[in-house]
């Protein structure tokens, strides 16, 4: 492997955690509860206390 400059390891490091933010938010997104309209149309009208 060819040696790299300091730079490149700093963007080598930063690019690495880019990457594994991505990836955890992407399963966290995909892996939310969906709502439906009926059931948070339900939950608005129980949890709501006035009238508008």
């Amino acid at each position: 492997m060819p040696q790299l400059s300091p730079l490149n390891w700093i963007f080598l490091f930063i690019l690495f955690w880019v990457a594994v933010i991505i990836v955890s938010i992407m399963i966290w997104w995909s892996s939310k509860i969906y709502f439906t309209p009926e059931i948070s149309k339900k939950a608005v009208k129980e949890e709501n206390k006035w009238n508008w």
